[in-house]
């Protein structure tokens, strides 16, 4: 794969439609090997809780599971949500992980879970659906971002006669950013979301401010970490880790700006808010100051992608996405991924189509050459230094399959 702008792995653990969590989990372990095979530079797994179509719950325990599986590609969180951990407890998991496979780990970290955002705010996080909620929201131009002549889409979420990509901007580069997403109020006010919360959290617990807990984590890895009594605090393992830290989110507020106060390398999230990520790469570059680690601004950009042989197949294939993502936005919590017969059988009102429009219209499907076209576009428009493909389909072998047709595409790109 061409180095460049390398590409790298976003794994939600996805659990399909009539299969398990145990062999969702297989099908990491499997996933991060090929992915290792196909020259992808990084894994990561990300943070979800209480849904019924996602096994990917702990980070850490996950990444011990899949660095022991591979040999040297990079295994890292996308992301820890700071809302359910405390930074000692990450440093103590990470310096663990380190321990082991040193040289290896990313510790990504994003905000999601803790004290519930306005409803009209993004997440802040690889795949939040809104802050605090943990949940994995994951789920233009006609002819760049989505077919509409029948192509696999027939009554799907970009049927033509339902709502259109009338608003909305594109980049110089040709990149779609449909209108922020403001549908967290009914997320927000579901009981699931309170329940959520009532379970990730200690009675009474209080979230400090996310730079704090950052922080916080920074000083306990680098040893300096001070109480405000002046009492040091030194773990093991855990201090000294050679752990690479990234923030992530999905605008231009606290976590970019947290970031580039730092120093830190910024993840930002198309997949998750594809309507902000030019103003959260603009606002991290703008804001940026040098730190002992990175000398200048370093940016990776998520998308979500799913590659067949040809544009009709991804598109079959991709066909249960938009039911995904209305799960989530309806609170159910993310279903088991259905099957494109399964997603067929769905029938689309307007509400449901305006619901899922933002993350259906910027999901990249489509032929080798269709999604690189698309990825160029992307990383044009933001200036990516490094991309995370997110994947999922029903079947677990087109989902590899997918991962391998992109990786020799961008490696053969000119």
């Amino acid at each position: 794969m061409s180095s460049d702008v390398p590409l790298s792995v976003l794994d939600l653990v996805p659990i399909s439609s009539g299969s398990t969590a145990a062999e969702a989990l297989r099908n990491t372990l499997d996933l991060a090997r090929r992915a290792e095979e196909f020259g992808y530079h990084r894994y990561w797994l990300a943070e979800h809780h209480l849904n019924p179509g996602v096994a990917g719950t702990s980070p850490a325990l996950i990444i011990s599971l899949v660095a022991g599986a591979t040999a040297r590609i990079r295994v890292g969180s996308g992301a820890v949500q700071l809302g359910h951990h405390t930074p000692l407890s990450v440093v103590e998991q990470f310096g663990l992980l380190d321990a082991v496979h040193p040289g290896r780990i990313d510790l990504g970290l994003g905000r999601s879970g803790g004290a519930p955002r306005t409803p009209a705010a993004p997440a802040e996080g690889a795949a939040g659906v809104a802050e605090g909620a943990g949940e994995s929201e994951e789920p233009g131009k006609e002819e760049a971002h989505g077919k509409e002549d029948g192509s696999g889409k027939e009554d799907g979420p970009g049927k033509e006669d339902g709502p259109g990509r009338t608003e909305g901007t594109f980049t110089d580069s040709g990149l779609y950013l449909p209108p922020q997403y403001t549908g967290f109020a009914r997320l927000l006010a579901s009981p699931r979301f309170r329940l959520h919360q009532a379970l990730l959290r200690q009675p009474g617990a209080t979230t400090p401010e996310y730079p704090d807990q950052i922080d916080d984590i920074l000083a306990l890895l680098a040893g300096e970490y001070r109480s405000a009594d002046g009492v040091e605090a030194h773990v093991v393992p855990g201090e000294g880790a050679a752990v690479e830290v990234w923030i992530l989110g999905s605008s231009g507020g606290t976590s970019a700006l947290t970031a580039a106060a730092r120093g830190l390398p910024f993840a930002a999230n198309y997949h998750v808010s594809p309507g902000t990520v030019v103003e959260a790469v603009e606002a991290y570059r703008k804001a940026f100051r040098p730190s002992p680690a990175l000398a200048g601004p370093r940016v990776l950009v998520s998308a979500d992608v799913v590659v067949a042989p040809d544009d009709a197949t991804a598109w079959r294939l991709a066909s249960g996405y938009g039911l995904w993502v209305r799960s989530i936005r309806t609170a159910e919590g993310a279903i088991p991924f259905p099957t494109p017969e399964e997603a067929a059988r769905h029938r689309w009102s307007d509400e449901d189509r305006a619901l899922v429009a933002d993350r259906v219209d910027t999901q990249f499907v489509g032929s080798p050459e269709t999604v690189v076209e698309r990825l160029e576009a992307l990383r044009a428009a933001t200036g990516a230094d490094e991309l995370l493909i997110t994947t999922i389909t029903h079947g677990h072998e087109d989902r590899v399959r997918s991962y391998e047709l992109l990786a020799d595409a961008w490696a053969k790109r000119s």
